[in-house]
């Protein structure tokens, strides 16, 4: 980064200019996540040559976050590694400190008197092929390790995703009927070679402009489609699956969020998935999405792309805005949110919107913008300039709505 930094203590400043110059938004720049165990799909319009900017060591960036004040939790980090920077003026921030600084007029009073942060995040998740089986812990089990649980959800946008790469299915959960002995002999096996726990799951064709919603404690390996993920603002994970394409994985990252005591604990660590979630034998039924249209004029389109809930709490949500040429639209929402324009050219309130066709690392960039409960609740006019549908994703945080279609609604 060449921009300066400002420290937490004296962002109250600069953050206040900002907004008031924003009317309530923040420009924020890409923040890009490598993965050591993975393999990037290069759909993220990150320069080729700058796929392996934090070492090949480090593995390559096959993330991208959105409005995260969220850190990942990855060996050998840098000390910003997943946390979003605002730009105002040549001068760069995080998002983390600007919601500790103003939480109320960013996030809303009540995500910031219950969570004290912008407790959610998002990010374009994309590999070559699949990841391993895996689950994010529940919150009562990451509670242990001094963490979070971490629900998450899947949106398939088709404008990143111009081909499938090598494996375009995603194993979910377990087949009914599958037996926690079956499942342990699967851990007994892990350094025997393929551990086998594929062979106990189910695999789903990924579509693009769908996607699922997945809860703590349920196994899945997400294929190669380039994914949109609003999740719960968390990095814990348990990768089940010992080699995938070829490749070990090793034991650590199954227990890298257990307690120490309990890394050889079989029965620990199966009692940490959400078993008759796994082996629901209407799985499709209880996780899947759809779009369903949250509202509609003439050349508007807003969409619900995530909504239902979590064991009965609405966590997060998201929408897809579609904005035709020459139109103009007032957007005006229950709560903040973190936006990602994924196609065409335009504004919002008075910053710009530009699609990026290839992206340097550490360049900014006029895609991202973070609208503050402030700007949402008031509202922030969208514009197409341009000569193409302009298309946003936008991911919301808990309890930002009085109501939210459920899972399966999409059929009705």
């Amino acid at each position: 980064m060449t921009a300066k930094i400002i420290q937490a203590e004296n962002v109250s400043e600069i953050l206040e200019t900002a907004l008031d110059a924003g009317q309530g938004l923040l420009r924020l720049t890409p923040t890009w996540v490598p993965r050591s165990f993975l393999h990037p799909g290069r759909r993220l319009k990150l320069h080729p040559s700058d796929l392996y900017a934090y070492g090949a060591d480090r593995g390559g960036i096959d993330e991208r976050w959105f409005s995260s004040t969220t850190e990942a939790a990855n060996e050998g980090r840098v000390w910003h590694e997943g946390l979003s920077f605002c730009s105002f003026e040549g001068q760069h921030f995080t998002l983390k400190d600007a919601v500790a600084e103003s939480g109320n007029r960013l996030v809303g009073k009540s995500i910031w008197d219950q969570y004290q942060r912008w407790p959610v995040y998002s990010k374009f998740f994309d590999n070559m092929g699949p990841i391993p089986h895996h689950m994010h812990q529940k919150f009562e089990d990451a509670k242990l390790v001094g963490q979070e649980g971490k629900p998450e959800s899947y949106y398939f946008p088709p404008q990143y995703n111009n081909v499938d790469n090598n494996f375009c299915y995603t194993f979910m959960g377990l087949e009914p009927g599958t037996t926690k002995d079956q499942l342990r002999k699967c851990l007994e096996d892990w350094n025997k070679g393929d551990n086998g726990i594929l062979d106990l799951s189910k695999a789903y064709r990924l579509k693009r402009g769908t996607g699922w919603l997945i809860p703590p404690g349920v196994l899945h390996a997400p294929g190669s489609l380039c994914t949109y993920e609003p999740q719960w603002g968390s990095d814990v994970f348990g990768m089940f699956q010992s080699i995938v394409e070829g490749r070990y994985v090793p034991w650590s990252l199954l227990v890298k969020d257990m307690p120490e005591e309990k890394h050889h604990d079989l029965d620990f660590i199966i009692g940490q998935l959400d078993w008759e979630k796994n082996v629901d034998p209407n799985f499709k039924d209880s996780n899947y999405l759809e779009p369903i249209v949250a509202h509609e004029e003439e050349g508007v389109v807003d969409r619900w792309i995530v909504y239902g809930t979590v064991d009965g709490q609405q966590l997060f949500t998201a929408r897809e805005l579609t904005v035709q040429p020459g139109m103009k639209y007032t957007l005006q929402d229950s709560g903040a949110s973190g936006w990602i324009t994924t196609q065409g050219e335009g504004r919002i309130g008075n910053m710009k919107l530009q699609t990026p066709a290839l992206i340097r690392f550490g360049e900014e960039t006029e895609d991202e913008v973070f609208i503050s409960h402030e700007a949402a609740t008031r509202g922030v006019e969208v514009e197409n300039t341009g000569s193409d549908a302009l298309v946003s994703l936008r991911y919301f945080g808990p309890n930002t709505w009085d109501n939210v279609p459920e899972v399966g609604s999409y059929k009705s």
